[in-house]
């Protein structure tokens, strides 16, 4: 695809168009600080353990918006959380916390912000 490609409405965005258009869901994991290194992320997507909106997600480059709900495991819980905003880079925890709100599910303790996925 050419450069001209990504100023056409309606082409595909690349790799330059992700700060406007979203945020890759590895990155988002760790820059909200749900896991410390992209490939412990990359192994929890590719593991079928993420959803995007109730869809199973198995590309770590799947992009997230703020509006979207995330689905994945956290111990022995299900942490369901809503995006808010995108972080640009990995902050500190209450940065990090900026950057979403817990979801409740039916049935489900809500997790405090702030707490992290096992390393």
């Amino acid at each position: 695809m050419s450069a001209h490609a990504e100023a056409v409405p309606g082409a595909m965005p690349g790799p330059a168009a992700e700060g406007r258009d979203g945020l890759r869901l590895d990155k988002f994991l760790v820059f909200a600080r749900f896991v410390r290194t992209r490939g412990k992320a990359q192994a929890l997507i590719e593991g079928r353990r993420v959803r995007i909106n109730s869809q199973v997600v198995e590309k770590t480059h799947a992009l997230v918006r703020p509006g979207d709900v995330l689905t994945f495991p956290q111990g022995r819980q299900i942490r369901v959380v809503r995006i808010l905003q995108l972080p640009l880079r990995r902050g500190s925890a209450p940065d990090a916390a900026l950057a979403y709100e817990d979801v409740p599910a039916a049935g489900q303790p809500v997790v405090a912000g702030g707490a992290r996925l096992e390393d």
